[in-house]
């Protein structure tokens, strides 16, 4: 081995060095006659700072190196004069830089090798693991007392050494990744307090990461990386060995079971050592040949490409082409696929795992000498760059003067020579690499380009750097979002099935997202409904294999958050995204109580939670198709609420005959009615009655029967007719209302029933009658305009269409009737209204809106049937006021600015429904409110 410090560096760095030189030998004279010193000081700031600072002691320890081995015990002396943690730390930071000093000195001489280097290195960083743990547990049981086992043994902080460290191969300036476990649960006993395991354990990792990390006048000791525990940085600090071991059986990830290859326990405990790799072999090492292993190095890798083009770096001797960790990537492969059966390769040694892949034949002998050789040349010189000036870095130099540096301590005479070298080194590597690890093309990579993404090591900046090549929005809201929702898929079991299919579809689902207009709020929604179907596998797996599916569920939570809300409360609506063609097919609107039969025919009628719950998911997926052909624009707005409503109606019937089955099995029939003629009838008031249904609306009812109560019902347990009429509707109700898994079916109000909710829950058709009409209030006749029977035998429902007509069109005292309106119109538009009309226009509630154009069909139909019975023929607003116009109550400008307006309304309405907004508007719709406002102004102004 080669002694660079026998030749003088460039005269240039001896120059530069001087002044520090000259101040060093002031501080510590016996440095004068040290050449190999002199010649560091001018190779080396670390080393010329360590000198500076700590000069006798490392001057001492060249003279006397220390063994491997007997770093802990003299770490373990100098740490007995320690009283408080402060001390501790100052004597931890001052042990390490001059231990390290000295192994520079050693390496440069070439008294020792690579491989005694590396391991001397990780041992410095066992013992002021192992010495800190020991001085603050004792510290810590004075005040705690210890931690025990359930038989009595007292137990410890077990501290894992991951990557180099965990390998015995850490290199000079190098962070150092723990994990950290304790055997069992319990609480600490002896001391002053009483400390639960969990937050003993916790309390004494985050002062030995203090004692080692910690920045303080004296550095660091070394750079502590956590990020490798369960779940990441977003997981507990410490986790007891079962919550590991759970952890490891249900969620470990392919990346976890490369970085376990190299898991070390730090403690020197053979117990502690052993229970861990009880735990951890059978999830590491697979019992059969492990091919898979090959596609899991392939995305770490492809993580590591694109984070070295992210950040442009070249001439990166770990990161690049080539480079250090292709070499580790070589290993480990052959590891994780033979490990399970060849127990030599389950090894944390480099050295010793391409030993026994050469001896296995797994590569031949001639490749892996070579192979070694290159990795050894990048080991020393990561080691000179980082013996620089102590920094973490594999980045070759741009400035001159760490150039002339780095080649002296190389011993090369000039840069152009160590570049040659390097590229050669990391050329042989590459090519070896894609022998083994297969290439992946520049399209794989656009193809996975996204799978980075999903990877939990990766960096804020780093990931909000890669969105932002793929979309020009809030690429950090965008991450936020993607991190967030991959934190909470670690705390979810979904099981390796489930987490590989999710691992599959986020990649390509983001990349869908982020092609569309507004990807943050389309990514919300989304995401939103993967939450709800994450344990689901199939659901997962049907939107990672059915990109038509993927592209429905964008297209409908783009254009819709009720759509989404839909989706992720009822996850089953997801097989209607399957078939494109059939989504956006809808049935004509006589067809839906059919629809609703073919659910439920499989189901018996004695199982009513499976018919509740069927039938809820067929208006669920009825309701979906129509909200797509509506986002389509296959659907126009008249149509929708056509459909919506023709749906409701056919539920309604269904509800009642399922309702009517379960009593009449219990109490029988009511004399002379049957399930094909109950002598109940359900009028739908409001939006449904005037065939104008919303996606969320509720069902305004009123529950009529025509049936003598003096008379009992025919069954085994037979009940007054009244009485069975009354558990009828409340068997609607519960039939409606109950929450099942599937939701509800609708929200009903039946306040519009004869005395409100004062009343009885059924009316008979003659105390409906005589209600209307001796005690009905004017808004109750406003309504009434409004309603239509939609459930009921023919004979029934039309003798109710002739009591609501004749109700209508008696004749009313206008000017009274006027007052009454524009009473009620107040009173609404001081309580219901929501906007601040300088800034926004409630659609409904607002002068000009959808309620004054209601309230002037209202008046038009109670104050003008008398006189044109056609006027209350229809419910709907449109065809009231097209029969207004006809017989010249209005004229037609008026008619049709109602309409116009009203059509549009309720167009802009329905979209922010769609939107999941309130009918609030702050864009111009001036002409149409004042359209309405005028023709108000005429109808309640103007004389009769």
């Amino acid at each position: 081995m080669q002694n660079h410090l026998s030749t003088l560096p460039p005269k240039s760095l001896l120059q530069q060095s001087a002044g520090i030189w000259e101040h060093i030998v002031e501080l510590h004279p016996a440095a004068k006659e040290n050449d190999e010193c002199r010649n560091l000081v001018a190779s080396s700031d670390f080393f010329a700072r360590v000198l500076e600072r700590y000069g006798d002691k490392l001057l001492s320890g060249m003279a006397q190196p220390c063994a491997e081995q007997d770093y802990a015990n003299r770490l373990q002396q100098a740490l007995q004069q320690c009283s408080t943690e402060q001390q501790l730390k100052r004597q931890l930071r001052c042990f390490r830089h001059t231990q390290m000093a000295i192994l520079l000195w050693r390496e440069l001489r070439g008294d020792v090798s690579l491989s005694t280097s590396l391991a001397h290195y990780s041992a410095i960083a066992d013992a002021c693991i192992q010495q800190a743990l020991q001085w603050l547990q004792t510290d810590f049981k004075a005040r705690y007392g210890s931690a025990y086992t359930a038989s009595g043994d007292e137990q410890s902080l077990v501290v894992l050494g991951m990557g180099k460290l965990g390998g015995r191969e850490l290199n000079f300036s190098s962070d150092i990744d723990l994990i950290f476990f304790y055997p069992e649960q319990g609480e600490t006993s002896g001391g002053r307090r009483s400390l639960e395991h969990n937050v003993y354990f916790t309390r004494l990792a985050q002062a030995l990461i203090a004692a080692l990390d910690e920045s303080t006048a004296d550095g660091q000791v070394f750079r502590v990386d956590m990020r490798l525990r369960p779940f990441g940085s977003s997981g507990p600090l410490v986790t007891s060995y079962n919550a590991l071991e759970h952890y490891y059986q249900e969620q470990g990830r392919d990346w976890e079971r490369y970085a376990m290859v190299k898991a070390r326990v730090i403690n020197q405990n053979e117990d502690y050592n052993q229970l861990f790799q009880s735990l951890i072999r059978p999830f590491v090492y697979r019992r059969y040949i492990d091919f898979s292993a090959i596609e899991a190095l392939r995305k770490m890798k492809l993580l590591i490409t694109q984070e070295t083009r992210r950040q442009g770096v070249k001439n990166n001797i770990k990161l690049g082409a080539g480079g250090i960790r292709e070499v580790e990537f070589i290993a480990q492969v052959h590891q994780l696929i033979r490990g399970g059966q060849e127990k030599a390769l389950q090894t944390q040694s480099l050295y010793q795992a391409f030993s026994q892949i050469e001896r296995l034949g797994l590569m031949a002998s001639a490749t892996v000498n070579q192979l070694m050789q290159d990795y050894e040349y990048l080991r020393e010189l990561e080691h000179r760059l980082q013996q620089l000036n102590d920094e973490q870095t594999q980045q070759l130099p741009e400035d001159e003067r760490l150039r002339q540096q780095l080649c002296y301590m190389m011993g090369d005479a000039e840069w152009q020579q160590l570049q040659q070298r390097v590229d050669d080194v990391m050329q042989r590597i590459h090519q070896e690499f894609r022998q083994v690890i297969g290439s992946q093309s520049e399209d794989d990579e656009e193809e996975h380009g996204l799978q980075v993404l999903w990877q939990d090591m990766l960096e804020d900046d780093a990931a909000v750097e890669i969105l932002q090549q793929e979309t020009e929005v809030d690429a950090a809201e965008l991450w936020q979002q993607i991190k967030t929702f991959r934190q909470e898929t670690r705390k979810r079991s979904s099981g390796p099935r489930g987490r590989a299919a999710l691992t599959r579809l986020m990649p390509v689902l983001l990349r869908q997202i982020l092609q569309q207009q507004h990807p943050v709020q389309l990514l919300e929604r989304v995401l939103s409904v993967i939450r709800a179907i994450m344990s689901r596998t199939a659901y997962i797996e049907l939107l990672t294999e059915n990109p038509g599916a993927r592209e429905q569920l964008c297209k409908l939570c783009a254009a819709s958050p009720w759509v989404s809300e839909q989706l992720a409360l009822h996850p089953v609506l997801l097989d209607e995204l399957i078939d494109p063609q059939q989504l956006y097919q809808l049935a004509d609107l006589e067809e839906y109580p059919a629809l609703l039969r073919e659910y439920l025919m499989r189901i018996p009628e004695q199982d009513l939670e499976r018919q509740m719950d069927a039938l809820r998911q067929a208006k669920q997926a009825l309701q979906l198709k129509i909200a797509a052909a509506d986002i389509s624009g296959a659907l126009e707005l008249m149509k929708v609420s056509d459909h919506l409503s023709y749906l409701a109606q056919a539920v309604i019937a269904e509800v009642v005959v399922m309702a009517w089955q379960q009593l009449a099995q219990k109490h029988g029939t009511p004399p002379g009615r049957s399930a094909s003629d109950t002598g109940f009838a359900v009028l739908a008031y409001g939006k449904l009655g005037g065939l104008e249904l919303g996606y969320g609306s509720d069902l305004d009812l009123v529950f009529v029967c025509d049936a003598d109560y003096s008379e009992q019902t025919d069954g085994a347990k037979p009940i007054e007719v009244q009485q069975f009429y009354l558990r009828l509707a409340q068997r609607i109700l519960h039939l409606f209302t109950t929450r099942t898994v599937a939701g509800i079916l609708y929200d009903v109000d039946l306040r519009l029933r004869p005395s409100g909710q004062a009343g009885l829950l059924v009316t008979q058709v003659d105390s409906f009658v005589r209600y209307l009409r001796e005690d009905a209030w004017t808004w109750e006749m406003q309504a009434l305009v409004r309603a239509r029977c939609v459930y009921g035998s023919e004979h029934l429902c039309s003798q109710l269409e002739d009591i609501r007509r004749s109700m209508l069109a008696r004749q009313r005292d206008k000017a009274q009737l006027k007052q009454d309106i524009l009473e009620m119109r107040a009173k609404m538009r001081q309580h219901l209204s929501r906007s601040d009309t300088t800034q926004a226009f409630d659609i409904k509630q607002d002068a000009g809106g959808i309620a004054d154009i209601e309230f002037i069909t209202q008046y038009l139909v109670l104050a003008y049937s008398h006189e044109h019975p056609s006027l209350c023929r229809y419910s709907d607003n449109i065809r009231v006021l097209t029969a207004a116009q006809q017989r010249h109550i209005i004229s037609e400008l008026d008619a049709q600015n109602l309409i116009n307006a009203y059509q549009i309304l309720r167009c802009e309405s329905h979209a922010l429904a769609l939107q999941g907004e309130q009918a609030l508007v702050t864009h111009d719709l001036s002409s149409e409110r004042d359209a309405v406002i005028d023709c108000w102004n005429r109808v309640f102004a103007e004389p009769d």
